[in-house]
Parts: C-alpha cells; sequence; structure tokens
C-alpha cells in the first residue's frame, strides 16, 4: 500500500468531511482536500488544497496520487441534484482509489433502511428503502462492495442523524434550534415516545480514524454501525438542550409537518425533509455489538457536552455558557 498516513478527503468542507479532516491532521495524518476555489479556502493546519472538483475523474484521480485513504464525505449542497450528481460522483472516488491503492472511507446513515428493518438495525440488515435519497444510499454501497470484489477496499461507518458545531444539513440545526441567536424554543420532529438515534461528529470522526488506523486487520468491505446517542423516547435531546442553556422550561413546540408538502415542490430541503418523516415516527435504534467487538469500545462524548459545544458552534449560546470541549470518552 501505498503514501502511508496521507488522506484524500473529499467533503472537507462539510460536516463529518470537516471534522474527520481535523481528527486526522491531530493523528499526524497529511491531508489534501480538493476543491473547485482551493486559492480561496482557509488555511487549516495540515490541510493542504488543490485544485479540483469530484465531479471530474481526471481531478479526483490526480489528487488521489500516492494516498492511502479516500474520505468520500461529498454531497450536493443542500440536497440539491442527488439523482444526478452522488452516484458519478461516488464512481469517481472508486475509479481513483483503485488506481491509488486507496481504501474508501464512506460515512454512512439509516436512510438507506426502510421500516421493515426496525426496530434494531444490525450491518446486515436488509436494505428496502422508501425514499429516493435512502435508494441512493443503498446504490452507493451496492456499487463500494461490489468493487470491493475487484480490489477495492471499503470502510462504511453507518450512524443516526449527525449533530455537532459544524454539521451542515441536519435536523438538529434546521430542524430542533435556530441558529444565530439565544434559544426562546426548541422544535421536535418526532412522536412522543419514539426512539430517536444520534450521532455526534467528533466522535463519528473518531470512531473512523481508530478503524483506519487498524487497517491490517479490516475485511476488504468492512462495515460498523455507531449507538452514537440513543434518545430512547423523545425527552433526552430536548432534556439536554434544556440544562445547557439553563432554562428548564424552554418551550418545546410540535415541528410543523403539515407545512412542508405544500412548501416542498419548492424548496429542495423541504421535500428531503418529508420523506425522512419516518425515521421520526418508527423507533429505531442501531446495534453496535460489532464496533465494540472490534475496538473495545465506542469512543462517546457525553451528550449535555456535545450540545453544548454544537449550541456554541451555532451562535445559540451566551459567552458565559459555552466549555472548552473535553477528551472523548468510550461506551461499550
Amino acid at each position: 500500500m501505498t503514501g502511508q498516513k496521507t488522506a484524500l478527503v473529499l467533503g472537507a468542507t462539510g460536516g463529518i468531511g470537516g471534522a474527520l479532516s481535523r481528527r486526522l491532521v491531530a493523528a499526524g495524518w497529511q491531508v489534501k482536500a480538493p476543491h473547485r476555489n482551493a486559492a480561496a479556502q482557509s488555511a487549516r493546519a495540515g490541510i493542504a488544497w488543490v485544485q479540483g472538483d469530484a465531479m471530474r475523474r481526471e481531478d479526483v484521480a490526480a489528487a488521489a496520487a500516492g494516498v492511502s485513504l479516500i474520505v468520500h464525505a461529498v454531497n450536493p449542497p443542500g440536497y440539491r441534484d442527488w439523482e444526478t450528481l452522488v452516484l458519478p460522483m461516488l464512481d469517481n472516488t472508486i475509479a481513483a482509489a483503485r488506481a491509488s491503492g486507496a481504501r474508501i472511507v464512506l460515512p454512512g446513515t439509516v436512510y438507506n433502511f426502510g421500516p421493515d428493518a426496525f426496530p434494531v438495525l444490525t450491518e446486515d440488515s436488509p436494505q428496502h428503502p422508501v425514499t429516493k435519497k435512502g435508494a441512493i444510499r443503498a446504490e452507493m454501497e451496492r456499487r463500494l462492495r461490489e468493487a470491493s470484489k475487484g480490489g477495492v477496499r471499503t470502510l462504511i461507518v453507518r450512524a443516526g442523524d449527525f449533530f455537532g458545531p459544524a454539521a451542515g444539513n441536519n435536523w438538529f440545526s434546521q430542524g430542533l434550534v435556530k441558529p444565530g441567536k439565544p434559544l426562546r424554543s426548541i422544535t421536535y420532529p418526532g412522536r412522543r415516545g419514539t426512539t430517536h438515534q444520534w450521532a455526534y461528529l467528533p466522535d463519528m470522526a473518531e470512531t473512523i480514524l481508530r478503524l483506519v488506523e487498524r487497517e491490517g486487520e479490516l475485511p476488504a468491505f468492512a462495515v460498523f454501525h455507531m449507538k452514537g446517542h440513543l434518545d430512547a423516547d423523545g425527552s433526552e435531546m430536548i432534556a439536554a438542550i434544556r440544562r445547557v442553556v439553563g432554562k428548564p422550561d424552554l418551550p418545546v413546540r410540535s415541528f410543523p409537518w403539515w407545512l412542508l408538502p405544500l412548501a416542498a415542490p419548492f424548496v429542495t430541503l423541504f421535500r428531503e425533509m418529508k420523506e425522512m418523516r419516518y425515521l421520526w415516527r418508527e423507533p429505531h435504534r442501531m446495534d453496535n455489538a460489532r464496533l465494540v467487538a472490534f475496538l473495545g469500545a465506542e469512543p462517546h462524548t457525553p451528550l449535555d457536552e456535545a450540545v453544548r459545544t454544537t449550541l456554541a458552534g451555532l451562535g445559540c449560546l451566551d459567552k458565559g455558557q459555552r466549555s472548552e470541549p473535553r477528551p472523548v470518552h468510550s461506551i461499550g
């Protein structure tokens, strides 16, 4: 394998791509990150921005020369044009990995599972997606599995709904809270008493790092689930937000699902949110037994600490409510 300890991160300006870039750099990896306007990207210690477009196969291949890891964390912004952009970008990554000998890392989600696989999701649960985005996610994994038979090694780490200080498009920042100002209320999309699965991005980045640094023990096609933060009845995330902001009576409002069908024809994001309603109505949880058996424990930041860091990053906390992040813990 060539290019030891050098990674190419596609989507380094996004939530999980950014979190993983920072964690790789901290662990001593060299990180390359292509961007269509590399010169305009702010300097980040340890990240080498290179001119390139994930939609151009030759750009991805050139950027991947000499790397041992390709993180495929690139998505069209605002969920636009998923049907025409997502799979071609993945095909370019597969071609680059085949040429360079690198392992592909795909941060996965629960979107490729339909309700028939609930409530307990294992790595081998059937994938019968009920949404367009879920169908694309399932096809991405199918292509990676097929490529692995021809020597393209892949690692997929699936987790629940992302949240974090810079998580991009996600339910926490676009559904539960309003970024940029102190909270006056919480909007919750779930049905009372329904289990929901969350994933704190720094924990996911740490999990992926620990896995890729045991490359020699991974199969050609490796899939793991994270437990993350499991909200048993929909009340735990709400309670954590209230504790962090110091407002135990902060009002909780129902998410306006009725509005989405009216706005969906005009706003892509609302259309995608509407499709994901089943994840807020059907209880589900990720089984991380395989991950714990391999790593010994799953990296885990306590919920209040994760929420505080997230709200601070979103500009929802006063200066006195912020605190410095502490080391990641682990759970079984």
